[in-house]
């Protein structure tokens, strides 16, 4: 790399393009190694002051291990990753090249405040925190199989309603774990929160409702249990059939329909008369063929009324009632978080956070817990903590004092340096349409939507993705390539009919360095190192000095960069 490339008249443009994704994606690779509402903004005080203490518990973790954090990120850095994180797409050059020309030394506070509080984002905040919650309540297929009775559309609009409301994190969770009344929007009894358990209650006696609760909500994992004690899990099997008891007294009915063709499932409430002559108990079978019998007992060992009568008691509420006051709840929403804007949680898997599974900086996540409990379950308040944290701030470059801290190969992360991480594929289409100024981003959130899931299906179908998993990302296969490079979405980006990108930008009366400037800036938040600028050069004398079609090439080689895919 360090060699001086040379051209002579008969290098092509293709030549080129391949030779340039080498140089700007071995950047990033070198980095993996080393309806509108009015929203109250934070107090600046309580953000600084939660902030100073993340970082003090961050610090002494790496005082700890002997770990000297990276630099700190470039402003565009940063930028780009706050931007992905918080709306779910890049920002655009109008947006990098603000925040990256300010001289305002509170700017990265303002710019977090902007994104969560600013009316202007709450669409697009709401949309991408839809989008994350919708893929891991019911996967990413979660209401297109034929057999479901998941609406899509009705799980999409009550999480849009909820956060683009500012609802506090803990009535939604009472909501969705107590939800009754139909999935389907447009139904007089709609409440888009049954869509969570609507297809999960009524399969081997209520096991897949049990162990998505415990799972998403509690940060435990219960599922192994059922059948067997576990040897590395302090749950027992008598406790995963005492949660389970908490689900037997709801049901689900099928539409006549299927919800994303207009049916309408319903979940209600109903009497549980017991598995044994009226009785409320539930019988389960041990390893040794003994069987034994459970009544509804929280995890901490709280116990409710044993009747299975609903007008005695509804088992669902006393159980949403008694996970909001646990400190489960908030300790498994603090990590969850955390591996969202960190990459990685402080245990692993990110919803394990079992006494067997020990965290990797238990002081901070029990701080993070408590806090976010006196801030009454504000998902904003804790989105600001941890994207201003120092941690969040550094660079993705390892340095010689952190090369341990690694966490693929195997050591906990202790978040000395930013995690490299790919983009969802939900973040690579947001992403795509800002920085090419696409068309798609015009229409109603309807329309929008059924763009993106016209795209996302055909991404799914060449890279496949698990029911439940919480994301899928690109993982450089071969097929990823050629879709990338050669797909309908580049195609268009790279278009150079009138009304395009590409059309504007060579109209707009800047120079031809100056177009590449601003096409570094759209797609890496970055402007073009003097490496890349001669590149560019060479992609315009290869072009016989036509202008457009030389950033066409420039611009397609962006896109196709590592560098452009990754949050780094």
């Amino acid at each position: 790399m360090g060699k001086q490339f040379k051209m002579n008249n008969s290098v092509t443009a293709a030549s080129l393009f391949c030779f340039a994704v080498l140089i700007l994606g071995f950047a990033t690779n070198s980095s993996a190694q080393t309806s509108p509402v009015s929203l109250r903004t934070p107090s600046n005080s309580d953000t600084d002051s939660t902030v100073l203490q993340i970082n003090k518990l961050v610090e002494q973790l790496w005082t700890d291990y002997e770990l000297k954090p990276s630099r700190e990120a470039t402003d565009g850095e940063w930028c780009r990753r706050v931007y992905l994180d918080i709306i779910g797409r890049v920002p655009s050059y109008e947006e990098a090249t603000e925040f990256m020309e300010s001289r305002d030394s509170d700017k990265k506070k303002k710019l977090v405040e902007k994104l969560l509080y600013d009316d202007g984002y709450t669409e697009e905040f709401a949309r991408n925190w839809t989008t994350v919650w919708t893929n891991l309540l019911i996967g990413r297929t979660g209401g297109n199989d034929n057999n479901s009775m998941i609406s899509r559309p009705g799980m999409q609009k009550y999480l849009r309603d909820s956060f683009a409301r500012e609802k506090s994190y803990d009535k939604m969770v009472y909501e969705l774990v107590t939800a009754t009344g139909s999935t389907t929007p447009g139904d007089e009894k709609f409440n888009g929160a049954t869509n969570f358990l609507i297809d999960k209650v009524n399969e081997e006696k209520a096991s897949l409702a049990t162990a998505a609760t415990t799972k998403i909500f509690l940060g435990l994992q219960v599922q192994c249990t059922q059948c067997h004690n576990h040897p590395f899990n302090d749950w027992k099997q008598q406790k995963y059939w005492e949660m389970n008891a908490f689900f037997r007294q709801v049901r689900a009915y099928p539409g006549g329909a299927r919800p994303r063709d207009g049916g309408v499932a319903q979940l209600a409430d109903q009497d549980f008369r017991g598995e044994s002559q009226g009785k409320s108990e539930i019988f389960f079978e041990m390893r040794n063929g003994l069987s034994k019998v459970a009544y509804p007992v929280f995890v901490d060992g709280s116990e409710i009324e044993q009747s299975g009568l609903v007008n005695v008691v509804n088992r669902r509420e006393e159980l949403a009632k008694m996970m909001v006051a646990s400190p489960f709840m908030t300790r498994s929403i603090v990590n969850r978080m955390w591996a969202h804007f960190l990459g990685y949680g402080f245990t692993a898997p990110v919803d394990d956070l079992g006494p067997h599974n020990i965290p990797s900086n238990p002081e901070l996540l029990e701080f993070l817990s408590e806090e976010f409990r006196r801030a009454e379950f504000d998902l904003r308040k804790l989105i600001s903590w941890v994207a201003l944290s120092k941690p969040y701030s550094l660079s993705s470059k390892r340095s010689s004092g952190n090369q341990s801290d690694d966490p693929l190969l195997g050591e906990s992360p202790k978040f000395s340096h930013f995690y490299l991480r790919q983009m969802e594929a939900e973040q690579l289409y947001e992403s795509m349409m800002v920085a090419t100024e696409a068309i798609e981003l015009q229409g109603s959130y309807e329309e929008r939507e059924r763009k993106k899931n016209t795209w996302l299906g055909q991404f799914n179908q060449a890279f496949g993705t698990d029911e439940g998993q919480e994301s899928t990302s690109f993982n450089g296969t071969i097929p990823q390539v050629l879709m990338l490079f050669n797909g309908d979405m580049v195609k268009q980006a790279i278009d150079t009919k009138k009304g395009s990108l590409i059309d504007n930008l060579s109209k707009s009366g800047k120079n031809y360095s100056q177009s590449v400037e601003q096409l570094f800036i759209a797609g890496l938040t970055r402007k073009p190192k003097n490496d890349e600028k001669n590149l560019a050069k060479q992609f315009l004398k290869a072009r016989n000095g036509d202008p457009k079609e030389a950033l066409r090439d420039v611009w397609w080689v962006i896109l196709n960069t590592n560098e452009f895919i990754f949050n780094h």
